[in-house]
């Protein structure tokens, strides 16, 4: 190879591989969705996930602290105190329908029906 067509066989190659740690790193790594609180509310209030996807569970809130929990008998988190900006995110590795719920608002719900 010419040392005039070695910058661009190496800009290609690094584009290849960089194109396949991508595509990698999109399928070897369960699905995440985003669920805001806000205003004393999940938004979306309900979600449908395959077993092993994530939700990542954001405080949208200014001023408000919230506590997401499930308590459920196949499966149950608790994420204790989340402040305004604050994100955790929570895998639900079994098939059922569950009823996410905020420790601090009891009106707030979120619906998860796992498949």
């Amino acid at each position: 190879m010419s040392a005039r067509r070695w910058p661009q066989f190496l800009c290609v190659a690094g584009f290849a591989v960089a194109s396949a740690g991508a595509a990698l790193a999109l399928t070897g790594s369960p699905a995440l969705t985003r669920v805001t609180q806000k205003g004393r509310a999940f938004a979306p209030g309900a979600v449908s996930l395959q077993a092993g996807e994530r939700i990542e569970i954001v405080n949208d809130d200014g001023e408000l602290v919230h506590h997401a929990y499930l308590e459920h008998p196949d499966f149950g988190f608790d994420i204790g105190e989340q402040s305004p900006g604050s994100k955790s995110v929570v895998a639900f590795p079994k098939k059922g329908t569950f009823t996410v719920l905020c420790g601090i608002h009891p009106k707030m719900k979120l619906l998860v029906a796992v498949k």
